[in-house]
């Protein structure tokens, strides 16, 4: 199947424009991330949802998320409905702004590779928002890393995990990992698809995430001097329970990304 996508001219006149405000612009985004992280949510780490309203500190994960997204010119937009915590969201992964984009409509508590964990600031600012480190290709990791998921969950947190276990290039989706689903039974909370889509005028872009031996650095620099773009979040149908066929929650999880990725964008967006 070809994927219809969106290009840029290889010409961008704007484009060393766009750092002149984009870089300051992040550097005092950072700054206030920081206070953020010191003042509330470092007090704030394990409030849940009641009656399904949004705690504070939730709402200031989305808010500073959403104006990240916009200092890199993304405009975070809504298709569909997040299902009230307690939820396992899964979704597809092609780089560290797909965290950033899906915070942006509901605080969540990711599973990330505990090579963030070791990163300055960064690893810090992830662990205080509540993330899951997990060390790939450790078995024990994964163990503990369920363990995890299915506290956070029975005690109100929503999880969300990259099923893939990794980044994808080139738009490919690849093949979802079905122990993962596992934690939302033991936790017998939903299971919701969550697509992220990155589109000009409707067309898909497909390199908004890393290109391949892209580091994550380089890829910041790329994104600060894109023109703009919108950063879309759909939350699609959750996925029934499965006990005694995980890969089939997994594969249905992934047909329904899929398919969200490829089709046009409907109409009922929410900015």
């Amino acid at each position: 199947m070809s994927i219809d996508t969106a290009t840029v001219p290889e010409r961008d006149l704007l484009r060393p424009l766009r750092y002149l405000w984009r870089v300051p612009l992040l550097l005092l985004h950072i700054l206030l991330g920081i206070l953020l992280c010191s003042l509330i949510l470092s007090w704030n780490q394990h409030v849940v949802m009641k009656n399904g309203r949004e705690p504070f500190a939730h709402g200031m994960i989305r808010w500073w998320s959403t104006l990240l997204l916009r200092v890199f010119g993304m405009r975070s937009v809504r298709f569909g409905e997040p299902l009230a915590d307690p939820v396992l969201f899964v979704a597809n992964h092609t780089s560290w702004i797909d965290i950033e984009l899906l915070h942006s409509q509901r605080a969540a508590c990711f599973v990330a590779k505990a090579e963030i964990a070791r990163w300055p600031l960064v690893g810090w600012m992830a662990a205080t928002g509540g993330t899951i480190f997990h060390r790939r290709g450790s078995n024990h990791s994964l163990s503990t890393v369920m363990q995890v998921m299915v506290e956070r969950l029975r005690g109100g947190r929503s999880v969300a995990v990259f099923p893939e276990g990794g980044t994808g290039y080139h738009g490919v989706l690849k093949t979802f990992h079905a122990r993962i689903f596992q934690a939302a039974l033991d936790a017998e909370v939903a299971v919701q698809p969550v697509a992220l889509r990155f589109a000009r005028d409707g067309r898909r872009v497909i390199d908004a995430g890393f290109r391949e031996e892209e580091s994550f650095v380089h890829n910041i620099v790329r994104l600060l001097g894109e023109a703009p773009m919108d950063a879309e979040v759909h939350f699609l149908a959750p996925v029934p329970a499965s006990p005694d066929a995980r890969r089939r929650m997994a594969e249905l999880s992934r047909e329904r990304i899929g398919a969200a990725l490829e089709d046009a964008a409907p109409d009922n967006r929410q900015s």
